[in-house]
This record gives C-alpha cells, structure tokens and sequence, in this order.
C-alpha cells in the first residue's frame, strides 16, 4: 500500500508537471496613456487705452494694431516729388512696399503694434535710396481747436543725413485758385529730427510773408522754429550745429534714444508745440501778440523766455495778408521718413558714406483730439 500511494503521488505530480508545461502564457497588452501636453498661449501684451485728456475728446486715431496699414485712414504717397524733388532735396524714392511701410509688433516700450517707416539704401527703379510716406489728406484734416499728436522713436536715425517727420500741410484753400501755393498755404513741423542734430527736435511753422498772386518766389518764405532739447528739456541757449552723430543705440540723451510723444495744441491765435507735454515753441499768428506789448510793427520776431523754469521759444507772425491766413485752416497729417542728398538745401545734411541701412522709425500711435 506505500508503495501504491507513493506511485499514485508520483503520477499526479507528473501530471501537473505536464499540464503546468503545456499551458498557453496569456500576456495582457500594456495600457498607453496619451501624454496630454497643455498648450500654454503666449504672455498678451496689454494695449492701453488712448489716453483721456480734460477738456479733450478724442476725434481720430490710430493705434496701429491691425496686421496692415489702414488704408481708410492712410494715404501712400509714392515717387520722387514733383519734377524728382520733395522740396528737400532727398535721394530717397517713396514706395507703398511693405520693406517700406508695415505694421510689426515686439518693439521694446510700444502699446502694441507700431508702424514702421523704413528707408532702405538699394537700387530701385531711378533712386539708390528708397522711403516711406503716409497722409492723411483723404480721411481726415484739422485746425484751430483740435490737439494732435503721436508717439514715436526715430531709433535708426543715427547718421547725418537720415531723417524723420510727423508734419503737415494745408487741406484747404481760397475758392478763385486750383491750388495754394507753398508757403502761401503753411506748413507745420511738430516733429522733424534729424541724425546730424542728434540731441534736438525742431519744431516750426512755415508762411509767406506776400501773397504773389499765389505764385512762387524764392524770397518769399518766412519760418519760425524753437529747438527742444532732449537732456535739458527746454529750448537750448543757442540753436544747435550739426555734429555729434552717430549716437550710440538707446542714448536717452538723443530722439533715437526711446519713445517720446510729438504735439501741437492749435488755438484760434497761436500754436503750441511740446515734447512730453512740455511746451517749448509757441507761435502766434498776429503781429505783436508774442510778447504781450501789442507792438505791430510789421516785424517777425522770436526769443527765448523764462515760463515756469523753461526756456521756451515764442514767436510771431504769419497772418501776412489779406488773402489767406495759413493758421486759420485746416491741415493734414504726414508722416515721412528721408535720405538728405545736400548740405545746403536738405534740413540735416547730406547722407554720410558710413550711414547704417535699414534706417527705422517706429509710430506707436497718432491721436487728434477735439477742445470741448
């Protein structure tokens, strides 16, 4: 009998051996888990609002946030000027390209996007030199009544010979003529920096002194302009030479240095122009007004005064005749950048052989608000 069971246990030991042996592993496939990877959007950039001024509405601005320039708002000027002069002697070629003229967001210390007016030194159709300009002659023009002004850092122009403005010229004129002759019909300057000043912004009016019929005459062209000074802060003790140039990238002490904002606050009788809201050039437009002594002695006349600590510029006048009072009318907007091609008849001089290209100037915006 042991020895019958211990065969017995010997079997069914053997048995679940080979049943053990001959059974089909089952291999349970492994579970993928997707990798969920969050998609973090980019840090927004906050767009601020125009500013709110007392005494202020706001009546036309563009913030330049969209993708392109706003061609409801904007006209392109293309070409070389009349008869291949803007006025200034420039080298430049003005085109509606977007090498030119475009809208581009990351610029440090903007609200956003901001317009960049670029020249560019190649060969292109008859110029070796090429430009932005930008009016706004078919959207909107004003006059006595109205502030108007823009953000801007001219941070390219660092080498005599380059050159920016935001100005602006007459949409008006007297009902007898086709067109008003310049200076017959104004100019204003708010902001007009170039590189061989580096450390000042020129602020001026231009007009005729007679009307000739609305012809032009060489002679005929009167200007009053205040310097505003980027250390000082005021109007300097004389007006500046050129020299000084390049300015090292980012130095404050220049325009090119940063952002600044360019204005005019236009009354029924004067114009004034501030940087930072700091007034440095008042222009009145009648004789004797400037200088609170009611002497009309048919002179234009201009110094520096002391308001408020400030040396700051006042001149006067423009209303020379009868005919048309510049001042009184309404103006539109421009914003041009240039290349000088003259020392002589060019404001900044002509462009240096070690000028750097591209040469941009940034808009963050150009508001015009209406006095309640």
């Amino acid at each position: 009998m042991i020895y019958l069971r211990r065969y017995i246990l010997r079997t069914l030991c053997l048995l679940s051996l080979i049943v053990a042996c001959t059974k089909k592993t089952t291999v349970i496939p492994a579970v993928v888990v997707p990798v969920v990877v969050p998609v973090v959007p980019p840090p927004s950039v906050e767009i601020p609002e125009p500013t709110v001024y007392p005494g202020y509405a706001l009546e036309w601005n563009d913030e330049f946030n969209g993708k392109e320039v706003d061609l409801t708002k904007w006209s392109i000027e293309t070409g070389t000027g009349v008869n291949g002069d803007f006025g200034t002697g420039q080298l430049d070629r003005a085109t509606q390209r977007s090498q030119n003229i475009s809208i581009v967001t990351g610029i440090a210390n903007a609200g956003g996007g901001t317009l960049a007016v670029t020249t560019l030194h190649e060969t292109y159709i008859d110029r070796n030199y090429t430009s932005g300009r930008l009016n706004t002659g078919l959207s909107g023009f004003w006059g006595p009544g109205y502030r108007i002004e823009a953000r801007i850092w001219p941070r390219d122009i660092r080498y005599k010979g380059q050159g920016f403005a935001f100005w602006m010229m007459p949409a008006e004129k007297p009902a007898n003529v086709a067109s008003i002759m310049w200076p017959q019909g104004g100019e204003i300057d708010i902001m007009e920096y170039v590189a061989a000043i580096p450390r000042y912004n020129l602020g001026s009016v231009h007009y005729a002194w007679s009307w000739e019929n609305n012809l032009y005459q060489s002679w005929n062209h009167g200007h009053q302009g205040g310097y505003y000074g980027y250390i000082e802060k005021q109007v300097p003790y004389s007006n500046p030479a050129y020299g000084g140039w390049p300015v090292a990238a980012n130095d404050t002490t220049a325009g090119s240095g940063g952002f600044h904002i360019y204005r005019i606050d236009w009354f029924d009788e004067r114009m004034e122009f501030s940087i930072d809201t700091q007034v440095y050039h008042i222009h009145y437009f009648n004789d004797g007004a400037a200088f609170d002594n009611g002497a009309a002695d048919g002179q234009d006349q201009a110094a520096a005064v002391m308001t408020a600590g400030k040396r700051e510029w006042k001149s006067e006048y423009s209303n020379h005749f009868a005919e048309w009072s510049p001042f009184k009318h309404k103006f539109y907007i421009l914003l041009t950048a240039g290349v000088g091609g003259n020392d002589n008849l060019t404001y900044g001089g002509a462009i240096t052989s070690d000028a750097i290209f591209p040469c941009s100037t940034y808009i963050d915006w150009v508001r015009v608000y209406k006095r309640q």
